[in-house]
């Protein structure tokens, strides 16, 4: 990714509306982050508990999303990360939703997906071990690329109704 300030970061968003731009807040490391070696950027809200960012270029620009973390938790045993596929304890795997882009996130239209509950999934797939037994790891590479393929589907869902329009 290019190297951002943390009002490019704001000027990202593309679901968000006055109030919710005025509550970001980006994270503590925020200036120390390695820029060249980050395929997306995705933290919890250091101050607002139940919020969370992803930020992604798509066709050279920056796209910010403002996610919302589920407040229950799941009753199962283990969950999977649908952006990079690992396997974790079911209280470290969370539903965020974000609100879509344009007219259809103002009439209230979301989308959702579990996530690394610390939005650590880029992180995530560069461990070479599994960090569960069952798990069947493929190569880091071939799992950085599909993260970020699934990372942009995803960024694509928020974005659907934007693009419909025009």
């Amino acid at each position: 990714m290019r190297p951002m300030t943390e009002e490019d970061v704001r000027e990202s968003f593309v679901n968000a509306s006055q109030d919710d731009l005025r509550l970001v807040a980006v994270a503590h490391d925020f200036v120390l982050t390695d820029w060249d070696h980050l395929d997306f950027l995705a933290w919890r809200d250091p101050e607002t508990r139940g919020r969370g960012y992803l930020l992604i270029e798509v066709d050279g620009r920056a796209v910010g999303i403002v996610l919302r973390a589920a407040q229950t938790t799941s009753r199962a045993r283990s969950g999977l990360c649908n952006l990079c596929h690992t396997m974790q304890p079911a209280d470290q795997v969370s539903l965020f939703t974000a609100r879509k882009a344009g007219d259809a996130g103002r009439d209230g239209d979301t989308v959702g997906t579990y996530m690394c509950a610390d939005l650590s999934c880029h992180e995530n797939v560069r461990l070479a071990a599994p960090l569960a037994p069952s798990e069947i790891r493929t190569s880091v590479d071939r799992r950085i690329d599909g993260t970020r393929r699934r990372t942009e589907a995803f960024v694509e869902r928020v974005l659907d109704s934007v693009r419909s329009d025009a």
